[in-house]
């Protein structure tokens, strides 16, 4: 046994990630397919699926997150950065997580100019704002605002709800280090520190990217900010 190679565990879990990212992606069609064929589903069937729906999704994100971090570390995480209209962004967002929203009677508002194109890569970006967006469905009462703006030359893109707003410890974990994460607690930040990554992958000139967090915003509740130069 001393002969044999050392396994690589990282290299192996991230096999096993990639396996069940696509496990999990047969499974949500699977649940998109059975809500939009049932006509007959009672309230309760159709607020279980749209449970079960978000639950797939979030674990998707995650998984996603997991194997990014993973090429990251391994110095192979790929970045195509093209321009992209920011409103195609959005729309992918809404359509992955559409079945959630109608069920639970969710506001989607979108402050955006239709026009407005940037420099990004789209499935890293739309990946990340993904999860933010799932996490404001989750904790909003009813409403959510999507809204973009550009600040000295930088696209900043919001996303906003009206809930209880970002607890401080979250809030705190904002530029805490990858090695510092508290894996014990229910929060462990891993969300944020994948956010922060993929916001600084992207650079211009002398800029990079960042997020922010805090609380208030239009709708009194948690503010979610991508800041790309």
């Amino acid at each position: 046994m001393s002969d044999e190679t050392p396994i690589d565990f990282s290299s192996v879990l991230a096999s096993a990630v990639h396996d069940m990212k696509n496990s999990l992606c047969m499974l949500i069609q699977s649940i998109d397919q059975l809500s939009q064929s049932s006509s007959h589903q009672s309230k309760e069937q159709a607020e279980e699926l749209a449970r079960l729906h978000y639950e797939a999704s979030r674990l998707n994100t995650n998984l996603m997150q997991l194997l990014s971090l993973y090429r990251a570390e391994k110095h192979q995480l790929p970045m195509t950065i093209e321009e992209h209209y920011i409103g195609d962004l959005i729309e992918e967002m809404i359509a992955k997580n559409e079945i959630y929203i109608e069920k639970r009677g969710l506001t989607i508002e979108i402050d955006n100019d239709e026009a407005l194109a940037w420099y990004l890569d789209m499935d890293l970006v739309g990946n990340m704002l993904n999860d933010i967006l799932i996490n404001a469905m989750r904790y909003s009462k009813d409403t959510i605002v999507i809204s973009t703006e550009i600040i000295n030359d930088e696209l900043h893109i919001h996303i906003q709800d009206n809930g209880d707003g970002y607890p401080q410890e979250m809030i705190d974990l904002i530029d805490l280090p990858m090695q510092d994460l508290n894996f014990d607690t229910g929060r462990t930040g891993l969300g944020l520190f994948f956010a922060r990554m993929i916001a600084k992958a992207h650079k211009n000139q002398n800029k990079e990217g960042r997020i922010m967090l805090e609380n208030g915003g239009k709708l009194g509740g948690s503010v979610f900010t991508l800041i790309l130069p």
